[in-house]
């Protein structure tokens, strides 16, 4: 059994679209309309996770 990590990973859904917004634990925020895509960019962490404060 693998132990719990305490990282937490969400995804909403915008109501009244077909899109998802996810938000990983290290604070990175992305948007899509594909589930699958929006898994793989979660577990892809850091893979794409650049934080707003890292984009300035």
């Amino acid at each position: 059994m693998s132990r719990p990590t305490g990282e937490v990973y969400r995804i909403d859904w915008l109501p009244g679209t077909d899109v998802l917004h996810g938000t990983c634990h290290c604070g990175a925020e992305h948007s899509a309309q594909d589930p699958v895509e929006m898994w793989e960019w979660m577990l892809a962490h850091p893979e794409g996770h650049e934080t707003r404060e890292d984009v300035r």
